[in-house]
C-alpha cells in the first residue's frame, strides 16, 4: 500500500467515518450518583438539578422555596399554615425522586464526581433543618409575645375597671379572668403564664378595693363575685386567693348591716341574714345579736326623748324585722328571738308616751286612737287607767279645743253635784274633762223625740222641761273649776255631738240636758 498526497478533486478511498452524536450518550447507571442528586434536591435549592444541568426543574425549586419563605416570614404566633407545609414537603419529595431518576443515568457537571456530591448533599441537609429550628425559635418567641400582649390587655382591663363602679366593670373583669384562666391552664409554662399569679393578686385587690376604702356596703357585691372565681379558675392556680374574700365579705356584711340598722334602713336584715347563712361560725356573726340588742336599747331610750312616736315606730319595726331574721336564721328561742320580744313589749309600752306627746302637740284625733289602742293592747299596763282618761279628754278636745290645754290626771270625784239627763230617743255617751275626766252612757228616752230646728230657734226652747216625764239621768260629783262636756249619740244616729263648758262653783247644783235635733244635730 502506497502513501501519497491527494490533490484537489482527489478522494479518500478508505472506509467511511461514523456520524457525530447529537448529545452525550447516557452514562452507565450509578445509584450513588442518583442518591447524591436526590439529597441535593432535598435542600430546597434544586442543586441536584444544577449538577445534572436541568435548569427548569431547578428554577421550580427556587420558586417553591420562595413561596414558602414569603408565607412563613416574618414568624408570628399563628405559624405557617399546615397546608403550605404539607404541599412544600410533597414538592421536595417529588423533586428528590425525580432528581434520583435523572441522576441515575446522567453524568454530573461538577468536579469531584458522585462521592463529593453525596457528601455535599448530606451537608446541605442542615440548611432546611437549621431553617426549621430557627423558624421554630422565632415562632416560639412570637407566641410568647402574643401571650404577653393578651396578659397586658387583660391587666389593662382590670386597671380601667378599678376606676369605675363594680357594676360598670364586671363584664371587663370576667373577660380578664377568662384570659388569666387560659394562660394559667393552657400556657402555664409560658412567660405570660408565669406572671398570672401576680396579675391575679392585682385582680383581687382591684375588684375588692371598696373594702380597702372601708366602703363596706359597696364592697359586698364585688366580694361576693370574687368568691365565685374558683368556679372559673382552678383552686391550685389561686392558692390563698381562693379564701381571700371570705373574711372581708363577712366584715363587710356586718359593717354594712350595722350602718343600715343605725340609719333606720330596711336592708340590714338582708345583710345580717347573708352573714348568718354564709358565715355562721365567724366572729362577725357573733356580733349580730349584740348589734340588734343595742338598736333595741337605743330605741327604748328614745321613747323618753323628744320623738317618742318615732321611737315606738322604730321598736315595732325592729320587732317585725328581728323576728323575720330570727326565723330565717333558725334562731327560734335564741338571742334574736329575745331581742324581738323585747322590742315588741317596749313598743307596746312606749305607745303611751307617744299618745301623750300627740296630745300635747294638739293632735287630739291621733292621740285618741293611740290611747284607745294602748288600752286595748295592754290589759294590765301600768298607765292603762290614765290612758283611758287621756283618750276621753282627746275626744272632748276635738269638739272643744280648750279642753286639751292640760293633760288629764287620774283624779276622780268632787264636792259639786252635776245631774245629766237625756231628752233624746238615742242612747247618749257623756264625756267630760277638766279637774277630773270620765264618761258614762245614758239610755235613750222612750217618750222623747228629736226636736225640729224651728222648735229650737223660733220658740222658747227648754229641753228636759216636760213635767212628769222620767228622763234617763245620772248624777256625778265634780270639783270646782271648768269642766268640758260632750254629748255623743250612740248607735247608728247621725246626730252631731253637742258640747258645753261649765264653770262649776261651790253652793250650786248643776243640770246638763242632752237632746237631738232633726236636722242640725243634738243640743244640750
Amino acid at each position: 500500500m502506497s502513501e501519497g498526497l491527494y490533490g484537489p478533486g482527489q478522494g479518500y478511498a478508505g472506509p467511511p467515518l461514523p456520524p457525530m452524536p447529537s448529545s452525550p450518550p447516557p452514562a452507565p447507571p450509578d445509584p450513588l450518583r442518583a442518591v447524591a442528586v436526590a439529597l441535593l434536591n432535598l435542600s430546597g435549592l434544586g442543586l441536584g438539578y444544577a449538577l445534572v444541568r436541568r435548569l427548569l426543574p431547578m428554577a421550580a425549586c427556587w420558586v417553591a422555596t420562595g413561596i414558602l419563605l414569603f408565607v412563613a416570614l416574618p414568624a408570628d404566633a399563628d405559624g405557617v399554615p399546615g397546608a403550605a407545609l404539607v404541599a412544600y414537603a410533597v414538592f421536595l419529595l417529588l423533586a428528590a425522586a425525580h432528581g434520583a431518576l435523572v441522576g441515575l443515568r446522567t453524568r454530573l457537571a461538577g468536579p469531584g464526581g458522585a462521592p463529593l456530591a453525596l457528601v455535599l448533599g448530606l451537608v446541605l441537609l442542615a440548611v432546611p433543618a437549621g431553617g426549621a429550628l430557627w423558624y421554630q425559635d422565632a415562632h416560639d418567641d412570637a407566641v410568647e409575645q402574643a401571650l404577653l400582649d393578651r396578659l397586658d390587655k387583660a391587666d389593662r382591663l382590670v386597671a380601667a375597671g378599678g376606676r369605675r363602679s363594680f357594676r360598670e366593670s364586671v363584664s371587663d373583669y370576667r373577660s380578664a379572668l377568662e384570659v388569666y384562666r387560659d394562660l394559667a391552664v393552657d400556657h402555664s409554662g409560658s412567660r405570660a403564664g408565669r406572671k398570672v399569679p401576680d396579675s391575679l393578686r392585682t385582680y383581687y385587690t382591684t375588684v375588692g378595693a371598696p373594702y380597702g376604702h372601708q366602703d363596706y356596703c359597696e364592697a359586698v357585691e364585688p366580694l361576693k363575685y370574687l368568691r365565685t372565681v374558683p368556679r372559673t379558675m382552678p383552686k391550685e392556680h389561686l392558692g390563698s386567693l381562693a379564701r381571700w374574700p371570705d373574711d372581708r365579705l363577712a366584715t363587710s356584711l356586718y359593717e354594712c348591716g350595722t350602718q343600715s340598722l343605725d340609719r333606720g334602713e330596711a336592708d340590714w336584715v338582708a345583710r345580717f341574714g347573708d352573714l348568718l347563712e354564709t358565715f355562721p361560725d365567724s366572729g362577725q356573726a357573733t356580733k349580730v345579736v349584740p348589734a340588734v340588742d343595742s338598736a333595741v336599747t337605743k330605741a327604748q331610750k328614745a321613747v323618753d326623748g323628744d320623738e317618742p312616736c318615732a321611737a315606738v315606730e322604730k321598736l315595732r319595726d325592729l320587732d317585725t324585722r328581728i323576728g323575720s331574721l330570727s326565723t330565717a336564721s333558725g334562731d327560734s328561742g335564741g338571742g334574736l328571738a329575745k331581742a324581738a320580744g323585747r322590742a315588741g313589749r317596749s313598743g307596746d309600752a312606749g305607745q303611751y308616751a307617744c299618745g301623750v306627746d300627740q296630745y300635747k302637740d294638739g293632735d287630739f284625733d291621733t292621740a285618741q286612737k293611740t290611747m284607745e289602742e294602748f288600752v286595748s293592747d295592754n290589759k294590765h299596763g301600768r298607765n292603762r287607767d290614765r290612758a283611758k282618761k287621756i283618750a276621753i279628754a282627746a275626744e272632748v278636745a276635738q269638739t272643744l279645743p280648750a279642753a286639751g290645754k292640760k293633760l288629764p290626771t287620774t283624779a276622780s270625784g268632787g264636792s259639786i253635784s252635776v245631774t245629766v239627763k237625756n231628752d233624746s230617743p238615742d242612747d247618749v255617751t257623756v264625756l267630760y274633762t277638766g279637774p277630773v275626766t270620765g264618761s258614762f252612757t245614758l239610755k235613750g228616752c222612750g217618750a222623747c223625740k228629736s226636736y225640729s230646728f224651728a222648735e229650737t230657734v223660733l220658740t222658747t226652747f227648754k229641753p228636759c222641761d216636760a213635767s212628769g216625764r222620767h228622763y234617763p239621768q245620772r248624777t256625778i260629783s265634780l270639783p270646782v273649776g271648768t269642766t268640758y262636756f260632750v254629748h255623743k249619740p250612740n248607735g247608728t244616729s247621725t246626730a252631731t255631738p253637742a258640747s258645753d263648758t261649765a264653770k262649776l262653783r261651790s253652793g250650786y247644783i248643776y243640770t246638763e240636758c242632752a237632746y237631738t235635733t232633726q236636722r242640725l244635730g243634738s243640743g244640750y
